[in-house]
């Protein structure tokens, strides 16, 4: 009897005490992330059966549970996986943000001082220091643009070592899984789970998973799988496969991530790869970065190219009159194609064909911010239709040499693709790439229009020059034209003259004429000028437009007011080019608020996730602290029951007299 009591007071002693052991090792572990509380399970000892009935034989210890919630877990690793993609999304759209500099310090204020450097140039189209401001102005505005497209390329730069870093990182997480399965399996076939193992497992998966979302699939030896982008496998058992950093298919100066299959690198599409820090970079990269560099490049090429073309339509400083060439204002990044690299290749494993991309001169203002995709149709026609995500109904037929959206694209020799091969087309995105200011004296800015306008005799009505513009080059130095007012409802007539007199026939009909809109409606037809009026002519009214003289050429501010015409001109996608790069930062902006917004709410979902996680798997240390006084006072009564049963037994042996 003494005998059975002892043994149970030692086997209650003996689960108190591992009761204390465990909580002791919960309290130790309190504040070890991802640690999940354990519990020691108690079972009753099988009863000794006797004619009186069935007595207890105490309590014994069966294992050591781990107290965790596989539903919850993965809800707080999918959570968590989320607001890390747009965390570092957000990160880096705040840095493109700084690029975008407002007031002074911003790009918009360098192009609004060129264009205003205009205004001071047509007042005074023959003094040295308002050209030289005129100079000043355009090489800072150039060396602006060149030197936040130089920014954007580090930030891309910076995104593709980031990504390398997280690449880096995934393959020496999914090697511990991997070792961390083969001690999990090897201790599976001591029938007691590897409670603190597990834990280690779950923190390497959830760390795995915030860099990139992963999905995993258990096995009967407690080893598990780990899979990402829907299927791309990188640990099985204790097997890993290497992720490896790669060019963009599309783009090989943008960074992707996939796998080495033999001698082929496979991408991984940015889309099917979930959540985790990598996805808010490539998408930053992909997207937004993108859209930045297109948004300056639309800028530059639609501002330069303006200034470009007017500038050519002038007459320069130099004597004699005309003698020197006019050169443009500024030099632009160059155009770039990039062939898919899925294409057709040739012998020596060389993409095959290209494409030269060239902007349409005078059409500066119809560019658009953004890349787009050629393809080649089975006829062998070409397909066009803007980025990103083309749909079915975008595409539209383009031919070689054919002018969309102000650029035209042709096959350089030796373009021969096949069917199905795949171009993207940047037209604006590298435009401020290496700009530059071509202009070193003063004397290069062609202020001076090749044609004069003059009203003789005094009108009679209330009609004035405006502006003469000059819309087409070359002219020919020869002829002037002389236009007649026929009536005052403004019809006029106009006939080719020279300094002998007629030499062309009056047009056949009159033109109808609004106040407001230009002579001729089309330039072409009196040798490539536009003339806008003031006031209403009368009947008997004349104008002679003629070829500019060589005496007081530098008094010729022609083409100087023209050019300061930009400044109010919507030359950049509907708008003027101040309000382009106001609309550019605002873009930009909108984009950040955007994207701190969704970082809030994911970073408060995931939070969330892991306080319901931890509420179910966490260690309480309050609850402990009191589980050990409980498992304390059960220690010391058994205790207790070792005591009576060793009294019992000294009396039982006093009593036999031993």
């Amino acid at each position: 009897m003494a005998g059975a009591l002892m043994s149970i007071g030692i086997k209650s002693m003996a689960a108190s005490y591992a009761q204390m052991q465990t909580t002791s090792h919960n309290i130790a572990n309190a504040h070890v992330e991802g640690y999940s509380r354990q519990k020691t399970e108690l079972a009753t000892a099988q009863g000794q059966f006797t004619g009186a009935g069935f007595f207890g034989k105490g309590v014994d210890v069966s294992t050591v549970s781990r107290i965790h919630n596989a539903f919850l877990t993965r809800e707080a690793v999918a959570a968590n996986s989320v607001a890390q993609m747009d965390s570092a999304q957000l990160s880096m759209l705040e840095k493109l943000e700084l690029l975008f500099k407002p007031g002074e310090q911003g790009l918009g204020n360098s192009i609004g001082q060129f264009l205003n450097a205009m205004v001071d140039l047509a007042s005074r189209p023959a003094d040295s220091s308002t050209r030289e401001v005129v100079l000043a102005r355009a090489e800072e505005m150039a060396n602006r643009f060149a030197h936040l497209d130089t920014q954007l390329e580090t930030l891309q730069r910076n995104v593709t070592s980031d990504i390398s870093t997280q690449v880096a990182e995934v393959n020496m997480l999914a090697k511990n899984i991997a070792e961390a399965n083969g001690k999990i399996a090897t201790l599976s076939g001591l029938g007691q789970p590897a409670n603190d193992l597990f834990d280690e497992r779950d923190r390497l998966v959830a760390k795995l998973n915030s860099i990139v979302q992963v999905t995993t699939v258990p096995a009967d030896d407690g080893s598990v799988s780990v899979f990402i982008g829907g299927g791309y496998r990188i640990v099985l058992a204790t097997l890993t496969e290497e992720l490896r950093m790669l060019q963009d298919p599309e783009d090989p100066s943008r960074a992707a991530v996939g796998f080495r299959d033999g001698r082929t690198d496979r991408p991984i599409p940015a889309e099917t790869l979930g959540g985790g820090a990598i996805v808010g970079l490539m998408r930053f990269q992909n997207d937004h970065l993108v859209d930045g560099r297109n948004l300056v490049g639309q800028l530059a090429a639609s501002v330069a190219g303006a200034a470009n073309t007017q500038q050519m339509l002038g007459m320069n400083l130099y004597s004699p009159f005309g003698s020197v060439p006019v050169e443009p204002f500024f030099k632009l990044g160059e155009t770039r194609s990039v062939a898919h690299a899925a294409n057709a290749r040739n012998v020596n494993g060389q993409l095959v064909g290209d494409l030269l991309i060239t902007r349409t001169p005078g059409e500066s203002s119809k560019l658009v911010a953004t890349d787009y995709a050629l393809r080649v149709e089975a006829d062998s026609s070409w397909s066009i239709a803007r980025m990103p995500d083309p749909q079915p109904g975008d595409w539209q037929p383009l031919l070689p040499g054919q002018s969309i959206d102000g650029f035209s694209v042709e096959a350089v020799s030796g373009f021969d693709p096949v069917p199905g091969d795949r171009f993207v087309l940047q037209p604006v995105s590298r435009a401020g790439r290496g700009m530059a200011s071509l202009l070193d004296d003063v004397r290069d800015i062609a202020a001076a229009s090749p044609l004069v306008a003059t009203a003789f005799p005094t009108p009679t009505g209330t009609v004035s020059i405006d502006n003469l513009r000059m819309l087409q080059t070359p002219i020919n130095p020869m002829l002037g034209v002389r236009i007649d007012f026929t009536d005052d409802l403004g019809n006029y007539t106009w006939t080719w003259t020279d300094a002998n007199g007629d030499v062309g026939s009056p047009n056949a009909a009159p033109a109808p004429w609004q106040p407001g809109q230009p002579i001729p409606p089309d330039p072409a037809d009196m040798n490539g000028f536009a003339l806008t009026l003031r006031g209403v002519p009368r009947t008997g009214d004349m104008l002679r437009i003629e070829p500019a003289s060589a005496v007081n050429f530098a008094q010729n501010n022609g083409n100087a007011l023209s050019l300061s015409l930009l400044r109010d001109e919507l030359i950049s996608g509907g708008l003027t080019a101040t309000d382009a790069y106001a609309a550019a930062m605002a873009d930009v902006g909108v984009r950040v608020q955007g994207a701190r917004s969704t970082s809030t709410i994911s970073a408060a979902m995931a939070d969330q996730a892991e306080r319901a996680r931890s509420n179910e798997s966490g260690v309480n240390l309050d609850e402990e602290a009191a589980r050990l006084i409980q498992f304390q006072q059960s220690y010391q009564a058994a205790a207790k029951v070792l005591q009576i049963a060793q009294s019992v037994f000294e009396t039982l042996l006093s009593t036999a007299g031993v």
